[in-house]
């Protein structure tokens, strides 16, 4: 491919499609798009895994922008980052929307 640069929008799909490539952080995202924000231990509470692979999982999610968390003392409060929730929504609509193909099957 040589010297080829990838577009940011190519990046940033990217980036949120790797965060999302797991079906744990696919139910954390559920979960909390259907809460104003939650603590740790509720998030925990909803998912069959150890407390140290739901952090993994949140901090995956967090830094590549699907998620925000702030501590308040002695926990921690998560929410879905909303600009990038809208973002990453459009980026995904736009990207599954360029398909030309119209047909059943395009390969037939």
């Amino acid at each position: 491919m040589g010297n080829r640069k990838y577009t940011d929008e190519q990046e940033r799909i990217a980036r949120f499609a790797k965060a999302m490539g797991h079906p744990a952080r696919m139910a954390i995202l559920e979960f909390l798009a259907r809460q104003d924000c939650c603590f740790f231990g509720d998030i925990h509470d909803e998912l069959p895994i150890a407390k140290a692979t739901v952090s993994q999982h949140l901090k995956e999610l967090k830094d590549a922008g699907l998620i925000q968390g702030e501590i308040e003392a002695p926990k921690v409060k998560y929410c879905i980052n909303r600009e990038n929730w809208q973002l990453a929504s459009a980026i995904f609509a736009k990207f599954f929307g360029q398909c030309v193909c119209k047909k059943e099957s395009c390969c037939k």
